[in-house]
């Protein structure tokens, strides 16, 4: 009885051993052909995002230009933040959950302590975002980018009846692929999702999400062209004898983001005792207003002042005032919970930064050459690693972005000094310091939604 026992074993194992590696594979092969799914949807979606804001941003500068002579448009400008201000509050107070980044909202979900409605986060987002973003305020499209996709992830396992674990990966799929869009990154959205989002590394998830990423980023340059982010050239390569300076310019964007996540709080603090949503969204769209009087280029998420300031030149003193106007305006305009993202404001930050450094330092190192490019592009990199804290995704996304893959190592060590600035100072990662504080209701926007 045993020995036809055994051997009735053995054959169930020899039969059933293939067919369990065919299960496996099949779901293997279903993930990435749901991934390139969600990677077009989002693909489509987030460049549509994408666009709007690039077409949005071309007319508030004619119009900033236009308001310069005639009262007429300086009205009309003033009609259109009014408009902005009552869409944004109204918005924010409908879709509570489509506040700031959306990333938290995103890692909160993925961990089982937020429930959204997809569809209405996706409205909510797309169009507040435009209005946010678009109508000046320092704030980025990349997190918004990232909700977007990790709705259209879900949207798409509600609508197929995918299991609970499949809907999180399909989500990080969206994820993934929204960072693509935005910034032309896949590898970015790739890396992102796995350091930042899961935390975790399977087959399933890197094959899925690859999928996601680079299907999106294909619609993204269809539309946009392949063309990087940022159009910076690197003419010179520092001496490894001088790589103090990168040590030292990791040190300080470490300290600098430590200081940005703390104001940050604070911001959110200041507001948070403001009850009522018009006069929190009221507030930044008045400082909008100032600003385009009187220093109209921290206005935005502040796109082209990367390519403005890696091109050297600048004096250190406009480049000082540049860096304390934009980095004031960016906590306030994160403070408010308009939907908007920190990714692209704090690359800002570090690219003047970057500048700043190497207009101070070079000439004291006996360069002629001031190296404004490459210390910008190091700038951003410690930047993100200090404040995100995913310096693997900040090493990639610059590259990426700047289209320039040959300063590795300068990029690793910024990165790495940041980092570990920025953990001596016991500085918490941004993402995650904004998750805690919604979770704990802090949050005044917080609210319980049905899906």
């Amino acid at each position: 009885m045993s020995k036809k026992t055994d051997r009735l074993r053995k054959n169930n194992s020899a039969e059933g051993m293939p067919r369990a590696l065919k299960v496996l594979g099949d779901i293997k092969y279903r993930i990435i052909v749901e991934g390139i799914g969600v990677g077009l949807l989002t693909g489509v979606l987030v460049s549509a995002f994408r666009l709007s804001l690039v077409k949005i941003d071309e007319i508030r500068g004619i119009l900033l230009e236009a308001a310069q002579t005639k009262l007429s448009i300086v009205i009309w400008c003033l009609l259109l933040l009014f408009f902005f201000t009552v869409c944004v509050s109204f918005i924010v107070k409908r879709e509570p959950l489509c506040t700031g980044s959306g990333i938290p909202q995103v890692k909160g979900e993925l961990a089982g302590k937020i429930k959204a409605n997809w569809l209405s986060v996706i409205i909510a987002k797309f169009f507040g975002g435009i209005m946010a973003v678009g109508g000046g305020l320092s704030l980025g499209r990349e997190g918004p980018s990232i909700q977007l996709g990790a709705m259209v992830g879900k949207g798409f396992s509600r609508l197929s009846g995918r299991f609970h674990s499949e809907e999180r990966l399909l989500m990080t799929c969206g994820a993934g692929a929204g960072l693509a869009a935005a910034f032309s990154a896949p590898l970015a959205g790739v890396v992102f999702s796995i350091e930042e989002l899961q935390k975790t590394f399977t087959a399933e998830i890197l094959l899925s999400t690859m999928s996601a990423a680079i299907t999106s980023d294909w619609v993204a340059s269809y539309i946009f062209g392949l063309k990087p982010v940022f159009s910076l050239t690197v003419s010179a390569s520092l001496p490894l004898s001088h790589y103090w300076m990168v040590l030292l310019l990791g040190v300080i964007a470490g300290a600098a983001g430590v200081l940005y996540n703390k104001c940050i709080a604070l911001s959110q603090d200041f507001f948070g005792m403001l009850r009522s949503e018009w006069v929190k969204a009221a507030l930044p769209f008045a400082a909008i207003a100032l600003l385009a009087v009187f220093y109209p280029q921290a206005l935005g998420s502040g796109h082209g002042l990367v390519s403005f300031v890696g091109e050297g030149g600048v004096g250190v003193k406009a480049l000082l005032v540049l860096l304390v106007i934009k980095f004031i305006f960016s906590i306030f305009s994160f403070g408010t919970g308009a939907p908007g993202g920190i990714f692209l404001p704090l690359l800002v930050l570090g690219a003047v930064t970057g500048g700043l450094f190497t207009e101070i330092v070079s000439p004291l190192a006996g360069y002629t050459d001031t190296y404004s490019a490459y210390f910008v592009i190091l700038g951003m990199a410690g930047y993100f690693a200090s404040i995100v804290r995913a310096p693997i995704t900040g090493i990639i996304l610059i590259s990426e972005m700047t289209g320039i893959f040959s300063n590795l190592l300068p990029l690793s060590i910024v990165s790495l000094a940041a980092h570990i600035t920025a953990e001596i100072m016991g500085g918490i990662p941004i993402y995650d310091q904004l998750l805690d504080r919604m979770l704990s209701g802090k949050n005044p926007t917080k609210r319980k939604r049905k899906e």
